[in-house]
């Protein structure tokens, strides 16, 4: 087995624990996981605007608190759970882009693009807070496509990954993504 395969069950036993109850699992859990989160955080941030005042080690922390807080079932694996932590981290980043925006009152808002994922993600000028406000409009018709985006869009899955977190097929996340796509990118014009 793989260091890396060997970690990801590790991480795995550990979740189920701590879903049962064994506090001692999170305190163990913890190093585990702290520098996928932080991976997570920084690709967040990145497409931040430059002037961001959220530092990723504040993001990751916000963000795990949240975590731990959660009164939850049973987490589903290693990709559930971080799957929330992108959930929670995009809360984070909204509610600092609010913040900000309410400052500012206006600011100069860019328009995101969701044409090429790459380019999104590596794009420091798109707007969180205009994503995250389409992605909520196409929740009200199509939660499973607004979970894909935000899944491959904020929490940086791949394909894969996400059609094993939401147990559907690798072709159904392909298409699903090519409608959200399509339908956020008229919304983001």
């Amino acid at each position: 087995m793989s260091s890396n395969s060997h970690q990801a069950g590790q991480v795995t036993q550990l979740l189920e624990r701590w879903s049962l109850g064994d506090q001692s699992a999170l305190d163990e859990l913890t190093p585990l996981v702290y520098n996928e989160l932080r991976h997570v955080a920084e690709a967040y941030l990145r497409r931040e605007r430059p002037d961001h005042t959220l530092q990723a080690t504040a993001l990751v922390n916000e963000a795990y608190l949240r975590l731990i807080g959660q009164k939850h079932g049973r987490w589903q694996g290693r990709k559930h759970f971080y799957g929330i932590a992108a959930r929670l981290m995009r809360q984070v980043l909204v509610e600092h882009a609010r913040k900000h925006k309410a400052e500012k009152r206006g600011g100069g808002r860019v328009a995101a693009t969701l044409d090429h994922y790459e380019d999104v993600a590596d794009n420091p000028e798109v707007d969180i807070l205009a994503v995250h406000e389409a992605l909520q409009r196409l929740a009200r018709f199509d939660e499973q496509q607004a979970r894909i985006v935000e899944l491959r869009f904020f929490g940086g899955l791949s394909i894969e990954e996400t059609a094993e977190v939401l147990g559907v097929g690798h072709a159904t996340i392909e298409r699903e993504w090519a409608m959200a796509r399509a339908w956020l990118r008229n919304e983001l014009k």
